[in-house]
């Protein structure tokens, strides 16, 4: 049964969540996570689905099991319920960097058709309109995670044809880039949205809308993107959150 009033956030995270148990279904999924958007949806992937991805946080925390939304990378609740908490050099080097992390869980402040994303500065480099946070461990996980999914607010302001800074790399400007540039991890696989859901094309690999979400027109989608937007022929509608989906999510946001 689904539940008609939840909001967009919620929408998009409970779809994030849903790539995750997906994942989860065939194995159980190593998963690399940000905090904020991606540390919600996989938090609640965790406890909707079984076996549960392994939360990796770049702090050092492997198998976390926090009882609430961690603040930061450096909440102690990651490490209290860490199977194992180890330095941050081991955590990029002996996990991220050998290739023994499944997901990447990034979100961005820009991010363009080719999945490059930007957390770093709004306009020019060194006359910034806006500084933003930074990259911190992201760039490595665009790198090296065997796939990465984005979750992101999609708006015209933060799709953009190109982005000011590229902090991530996704596919670079297109087609060869990433082995070019000695990238070992597959790239970005999923970009979730409060509009949808857009998946690499296969031959050009620009990002292409394979879903869009209950009452949400192409043409919204188009206006809410700064390319071009591309279509798969096949476009599905995601399924609305179910009661339990918002429940469990809702009961995690409020701890």
């Amino acid at each position: 049964m689904s539940d008609a009033s939840y909001t967009t956030d919620e929408l998009m995270i409970v779809n994030a969540a849903r790539q995750l148990g997906a994942l989860a279904a065939a194995g159980r999924p190593v998963c690399f996570v940000g905090i904020g958007l991606p540390s919600t949806a996989a938090n609640l992937a965790r406890r909707l689905y079984s076996p549960a991805p392994v939360l990796v946080y770049e702090s050092g925390c492997i198998g976390s099991k926090p009882t609430r939304l961690p603040l930061s990378i450096g909440d102690g609740e990651l490490g209290e319920t860490a199977d194992a908490v180890v330095s941050v050099p081991e955590i990029f080097a002996y996990w991220l960097q050998a290739g023994r992390i499944d997901v990447g869980f990034l979100g961005g402040a820009q991010l363009d058709k080719y999945a490059n994303i930007n957390s770093t500065v709004i306009g020019d480099y060194e006359h910034p309109s806006t500084r933003l946070p930074g990259a911190g461990g992201a760039p490595e996980i665009a790198a090296s995670a065997g796939a990465v999914m984005v979750i992101m607010r999609q708006s015209k302001r933060a799709f953009v044809e190109r982005c000011d800074f590229r902090s991530s790399v996704g596919y670079g400007d297109g087609p060869g880039d990433r082995e070019r540039f000695g990238l070992q991890g597959g790239g970005p696989k999923w970009v979730i949205t409060d509009l949808g859901v857009l998946e690499p094309d296969s031959v050009t690999c620009e990002l292409t809308m394979v879903a869009l979400h209950p009452g949400i027109t192409r043409e919204q989608a188009c206006a809410s993107t700064g390319w071009s937007l591309q279509f798969a022929d096949d476009v599905r509608t995601t399924a609305p959150p179910s009661a339990e989906e918002l429940d469990v999510l809702r009961i995690l946001q409020a701890a």
